[in-house]
């Protein structure tokens, strides 16, 4: 586990959960991680939980400006930063398309597409000039198969993918290499967002009948953060407990 030894990475909403688990994991495989998270004193309980080296920072992804100021930031701080994983994501209202108002709307895709495309936006250019660099986001099996009652969140993920395989030919001869992970349901807190119904729809159309584990998919995001993820770009890994199958 010394493939990220003496890199910087920035992983947003990583105070809890699957965040928390990837920063963990590059962390004790010799990455200096920054967590960073719209809740700042959480950000910096899960640095400490961390220790070492970690890092923290309160950033509202959503935000382009901040977006921006803070990788420079990092960059002034640190010199560099080889790794970037896009995690920070809502659930959103758990309703129909006609019970969900322009708002509800906004604000998961304000913070599930549009802070990942200010995130990549604002590291690329750093990543561009030294030939190298990971970038992975975290989407969703809704985002490819849609949930119901989950519109925004579905197409925000969809998006993502999207986003992740047109950057990835952007800059695929540059020594850059952009993923996404796509998990199935897997427990965290993000899940007090649904109904026990919408929980259950998305167990029981997994085949090994559980939830994911955050450790789970910070395993997948450590090889897709390595530099022996040398020949794997604009990819879409699922982590599904045997949900998706293509």
């Amino acid at each position: 586990m010394s493939d990220v030894q003496g890199q910087f990475a920035l992983i947003t909403g990583a105070a809890t959960g699957i965040g928390e688990a990837i920063a963990a994991r590059l962390a004790a495989a010799g990455a200096t991680v920054c967590i960073a998270d719209i809740d700042g004193a959480a950000a910096e309980s899960a640095a400490a939980r961390i220790g070492g080296s970690a890092q923290w920072l309160a950033l509202d992804v959503s935000d382009s400006g901040a977006a921006t100021q803070a990788v420079e930031a990092l960059l002034k701080k640190n010199g560099a930063l080889q790794i970037l994983v896009n995690n920070a994501g809502l659930a959103g209202k758990a309703a129909p398309i006609w019970e969900q108002s322009d708002a509800d709307w906004r604000k998961v895709m304000a913070v599930n597409i549009d802070g990942p495309f200010y995130l990549c936006r604002a590291v690329l250019p750093e990543m561009r000039s030294r030939g190298y660099g990971r970038i992975v986001n975290i989407a969703s099996v809704a985002g490819k198969e849609g949930n119901p009652n989950m519109v925004a969140y579905s197409a925000s993920k969809a998006a993502l993918i999207g986003l992740t395989k047109s950057i990835a030919k952007e800059v695929a001869a540059e020594g850059i290499c952009v993923n996404a992970v796509s998990p199935a349901v897997v427990h965290t807190r993000i899940l007090d967002q649904l109904t026990p119904a919408q929980v259950d729809y998305m167990v029981q159309r997994i085949p090994m009948k559980r939830t994911g584990r955050p450790e789970e998919i910070a395993a997948v995001v450590h090889f897709l953060a390595g530099p022996d993820c040398s020949f794997v770009t604009g990819q879409c890994y699922d982590v599904s407990g045997g949900r998706s199958t293509y």
